[in-house]
C-alpha cells in the first residue's frame, strides 16, 4: 500500500509535467500523459498487467511494464537527440 501511494504521486507528477509539456511538444506530451494514466491503472489494478503478459506471451506483468518502459525511453532518447543535431546543424549554418 505504500509503494502504491508513493508511485501514485510520482505518477501525478508526471502527469502533471506532461500535461503542461503538451503545448511545447504535443508527441512527447500525449506519450507522458499516457505512460502515466498506463502507470497509475497498472499500479491500482496489478492483476491486469499480469493478464495483459499472459496474453501477449510475456511470463509476469512487472516485465510487459518494463519492456514497455524501456520502449518509451529509446524513443524520448531519439527524440532529443534529433532535436539536439538539428539544433547543431543550425549553429553552423549560424556560423
Amino acid at each position: 500500500m505504500i509503494a502504491q501511494l508513493i508511485l501514485t504521486a510520482f505518477l501525478l507528477g508526471i502527469l502533471l509535467y506532461a500535461l503542461t509539456e503538451y503545448r511545447r511538444s504535443p508527441a512527447v506530451g500525449l506519450i507522458a500523459v499516457l505512460a502515466a494514466v498506463g502507470g497509475l491503472y497498472f499500479v491500482w489494478v496489478p492483476s491486469h498487467a499480469t493478464r495483459l503478459a499472459d496474453f501477449v506471451g510475456i511470463g509476469r506483468g512487472v516485465d510487459l511494464i518494463i519492456y514497455i518502459w524501456i520502449v518509451i525511453s529509446l524513443l524520448l532518447l531519439l527524440n532529443l537527440h534529433l532535436k539536439l543535431r538539428a539544433h547543431m546543424e543550425l549553429i553552423t549554418v549560424l556560423a
